[in-house]
C-alpha cells in the first residue's frame, strides 16, 4: 500500500473517531492529548500510525470503522504497516 493511501485511511479513521464523542473521549484518554492539541498532534510523524493502532486495538471499533468506510479491515492493518515503514514506527 502506498503511503498516500495509508495516510488517507488514517485521516478517515481520525475523522471517524472525532465524529463519535465517546470514542473521541477514549482516544484522548489513551493518547494523553486534549482536543486543543489534536490538530498539532496530527501533523507529527507517527501520529497517524497511532490513530490506526487505536482503531486496530479494539475489534468493535475496527469493524465499525471498516463498515463506515466500506473497507476490508485488513486494509486498515495494511495502512498501519505502511505508515510504520514510512516513519520508522515500530510494527505492532
Amino acid at each position: 500500500m502506498s503511503r498516500e493511501n495509508a495516510d488517507s485511511i488514517a485521516v478517515q479513521a481520525l475523522g471517524f473517531i472525532a465524529a463519535d464523542r465517546p470514542l473521541l473521549d477514549r482516544f484522548l484518554a489513551v493518547t494523553g492529548i486534549n482536543v486543543a492539541e489534536l490538530r498539532a498532534a496530527a501533523a507529527t510523524p507517527g501520529f497517524l500510525a497511532g490513530v490506526l493502532d487505536f482503531v486496530l486495538a479494539h475489534e468493535p471499533t475496527l469493524m465499525a470503522f471498516a463498515a463506515d468506510q466500506s473497507l476490508d479491515p485488513a486494509r486498515v492493518a495494511a495502512a498501519r504497516e505502511a505508515l510504520a515503514d514510512s516513519f520508522g514506527v515500530p510494527s505492532r
